[in-house]
């Protein structure tokens, strides 16, 4: 979660909240609590920590901390206007309401907002103090208006209130107005609404049963991006958080179980010095705390046995989210999965035309370049992304030259994105992805089952497995892949040996095959196909499989 801030002396950050209050009346009190609460839903909130020094008028740190929050609370209190400094701070508030669309949101603490608005009561006599002062008379009617206007917003009134449901009410209310704001400033969530609407739909979030739901999908589908808005949307409805954010990356570097459970009860305990009992101390801590618990990026059960192992360890209402690229293991800890789609071609072009924005692209050329990148990634929003911020900076004949090289070398962040998923596979399991990347894509599925099972690869359950990793589909009876799943494939079999093609475990480029087999006959057929006539395998030591085309279907020599 970010942590809320205080004043520094190099006021350089922007903040969600700006908290505006009488320090006598409520710092130690409502104040720190609303504080604490604001802090613990990650709410970046500025407070003045006392330590500011008082003048006539407020300090430039102060000035900067308003103008640059994205809300200002205010929390009336009995002595509120009798502070000249909060007085002034207040019309600093009113002015960026108008200038910068600032929400302020009041709270009256135990006050009557019609004696605020009316300037009666306690603000009256101050306001009457005040003006008895020569130096403060003049400034006296631009408060007065000041607190007319912010009596007039719709706020919160405490009085008989439940305080802590109260600020709890507060917050939530912050949140869900946060939300809304970030979402219309995002940096592109295309799709996200409808991905939300589906997941709350499986989350059920009225209910009071425990959760578990998993997010799958092919690397770089979005899954990290669509967890975070799920987070940020309903993180308030909870009386504990966690965001583990790369689970599998932070347990390959320490292999440290007891670290990762600890910082996970840090987060919803929100208790920095844990004393760890065992995997008992999950289910005593939080069987009766309704929580929230993302866990993103996990590839091994162990890990969801140690943190999330049963629905009974959590309080009710609590709901677990959990992020892999794995099917098979969200379905091993019995949790349903929701697989993450593609772009459609209207929300890739969405997606793209945000990108364009930044750059003075003529329109015909954005026609074409987008066309080409949507061709290219197929609903891939990382490949969209990194192509996109790529290529729009290009001139037209520097991005076609680009779109050219791309056809024979894979850009390599994707590339690395996705081979996270093929490191993750046993040696079979690898050996039969390469197979159908480099041959069978498109093939019928008891036809390559066959030939692999000729090879001892057991390939029933191998084809499942890379099934659940979001590595092949199957449609139609015929196996599928990406094209950049595909292009992954053949670059890894291409970097067994970069120069020299007869070191690479397979062969599927008619010239490579020439190359390595030059001493045998050849002949070239239309649309440039090579067809190998009387072969002769002397002096190929390392051939194991000669898969021979024709027009019907390839056949194992």
């Amino acid at each position: 979660m970010a942590a809320a801030s205080s004043y520094s002396s190099s006021f350089q950050r922007s903040y969600d909240v700006f908290l505006s209050f009488r320090g006598e009346d409520t710092r130690n009190n409502f104040t720190a609590h609303l504080y604490d609460v604001l802090c613990r839903k990650g709410i970046n909130t500025f407070i003045d920590n006392g330590k500011l020094e008082r003048g006539q008028v407020i300090s430039p740190a102060l000035v900067a901390a308003i103008q640059n929050s994205m809300f200002s609370i205010i929390v009336l209190s009995q002595n509120y206007a009798s502070s000249k400094w909060c007085l002034e701070e207040l019309v600093k508030i009113v002015e960026c309401r108008k200038s910068r669309d600032q929400s302020v949101v009041p709270i009256f603490y135990n006050v009557d907002p019609s004696d605020v608005r009316n300037h009666r009561g306690n603000f009256g006599k101050a306001l009457a103090k005040h003006e008895e002062n020569l130096e403060n008379r003049e400034r006296v009617p631009i408060w007065r208006e000041a607190l007319t206007q912010v009596a007039n917003l719709s706020g919160w009134d405490s009085r008989n209130k439940n305080e802590p449901l109260l600020i709890k009410e507060i917050v939530k209310d912050i949140l869900n107005k946060l939300i809304i704001t970030r979402s219309s400033d995002n940096e592109n969530l295309v799709g996200m609404d409808a991905r939300i609407q589906e997941m709350e739909m499986l989350l059920s979030l009225e209910s009071d049963d425990v959760r578990m739901v998993g997010i799958w999908g092919m690397g770089g589908i979005g899954k990290t991006t669509l967890v975070k808005a799920i987070y940020s949307r309903f993180c308030y409805d909870f009386e504990g958080c966690s965001f583990l954010e790369n689970v599998a990356e932070n347990y390959k570097m320490n292999r440290d179980l007891i670290r990762l459970q600890k910082k996970l009860l840090s987060h919803l305990l929100q208790e920095e010095n844990l004393n760890m009992e065992g995997l008992t101390s999950i289910k005593e801590r939080l069987q009766s705390k309704k929580v929230l618990i993302i866990l993103d990026n996990v590839n091994d059960l162990t890990i969801l046995d140690f943190l999330v192992g049963n629905q009974n360890w959590f309080g009710q209402g609590s709901r677990i989210v959990i992020t892999t690229r794995d099917k098979r293991l969200l379905l091993s800890h019995k949790v349903y999965p929701y697989e993450v789609p593609k772009f459609s071609g209207d929300e890739a072009l969405e997606f793209l035309t945000h990108y364009s924005l930044k750059h003075e692209l003529d329109r015909d050329d954005f026609k074409e370049l987008s066309r080409a990148l949507m061709c290219y990634a197929q609903g891939l929003p990382l490949a969209l992304k990194v192509l996109g911020s790529f290529l729009f900076s290009m001139t037209k004949e520097e991005w076609r030259n680009q779109l050219d090289k791309l056809k024979s070398t894979p850009n390599m962040k994707i590339y690395e994105v996705l081979k996270i998923s093929y490191d993750g596979l046993d040696d079979k399991e690898k050996n039969i992805f390469l197979d159908i990347a480099c041959f069978f894509k498109g093939e019928d599925k008891e036809y390559v089952v066959e030939i692999l099972d000729g090879c001892g690869f057991f390939s029933l359950s191998g084809i499942r497995a890379l099934i659940d990793k979001s590595l092949i589909t199957i449609s139609s009876n015929k196996l599928m892949m990406h094209d950049l799943i595909e292009e992954m494939g053949r670059e890894i079999v291409r970097e067994q040996s970069l120069e020299d093609p007869g070191k690479r475990s397979r062969l599927w480029f008619p010239e490579d095959i020439y190359d390595v087999l030059g001493k045998l006959k050849f002949m070239d057929l239309s649309h440039s196909k090579y067809l190998i006539e009387t072969p002769n395998f002397s002096g190929v030591t390392n051939l194991k499989r000669f898969m021979l085309f024709n027009k019907a279907k390839p056949k194992l020599l």
